[in-house]
């Protein structure tokens, strides 16, 4: 699933398209007609992992969830889910989900939450944290309503770098160390931004599908923890338990 510094990139690939027409639309999506999207300007928007395409009077949401891809002026050989064409290229999106919002996006989404937001709220992060004690650290970080953009990556690195146990309850964390997540979380999401611009991010993983420990030359541990159960790599030893 692409996390929130991936969505970032998406909307930085498609700025040749920011505000133009869209020519043609088509696709397999079931849930809307999608000959609604002709014939009109299209902006882009961008909160955790969801990608927004913000027509005048509603928006088309995009969620890749596990499968969903993406190509700018290319195809594959299977359907789209949603086509794009414009007067200077087109867009693919594949698998994936594709609905339409008729809300404002102002009363659905929190933009204080999305990490890479320039309205990015640290207080309120940590007011949330405050108010969920018994939720286990790796549950948090990928709690949307406070790390919008978050993913599986943010919760095996993030937890190293700051040597601190997945496992631990946020309550339980010192004061310090609940403003070192929030902290590590942005800084890490812009870092992660970066590495997946020029191509080096899995070189840049500490312990995410990895068996060492770089900082104990020990073997790390991997389990499924959290209500989520997916994948957790950490280290016993540099990775404290509160």
């Amino acid at each position: 699933m692409p996390e929130g510094p991936s969505i970032v990139i998406l909307k930085e690939a498609l700025a040749p398209f920011e505000g133009k027409k869209v020519l043609s639309a088509s696709g397999t999506v079931q849930s809307f007609d999608v000959q609604q999207l002709e014939n009109k300007p299209v902006r882009f928007r961008t909160w955790g992992k969801h990608f927004l395409l913000c027509f005048p009077r509603f928006t088309v949401r995009v969620h890749f969830l596990l499968f969903g891809t993406y190509l700018v002026n290319e195809r594959k050989k299977t359907p789209p889910r949603l086509q794009l064409q414009f007067k200077n290229g087109e867009v693919n999106f594949y698998a994936g989900s594709v609905v339409m919002l008729d809300e404002p996006l102002d009363e659905i989404y929190d933009w204080s939450a999305d990490i890479m937001n320039d309205e990015w709220n640290a207080r309120k992060a940590l007011r949330k944290l405050k108010d969920i004690p018994g939720t286990l650290l790796c549950d948090a970080i990928l709690d949307q309503t406070i790390f919008a953009g978050a993913g599986n990556i943010f919760k095996n690195e993030v937890p190293w770098l700051i040597r601190v146990h997945p496992g631990s309850k946020v309550g339980n964390l010192p004061a310090e160390k609940r403003r070192q997540l929030v902290r590590e979380m942005v800084s890490f999401a812009f870092r992660f931004y970066n590495w997946k611009k020029e191509g080096v991010l899995k070189r840049n993983w500490h312990v995410h599908t990895k068996k060492e420990c770089p900082r104990c030359k020990i073997p790390l541990h991997k389990t499924y923890m959290g209500k989520t159960k997916r994948r957790k790599f950490y280290c016993e030893n540099c990775q404290k338990k509160y």
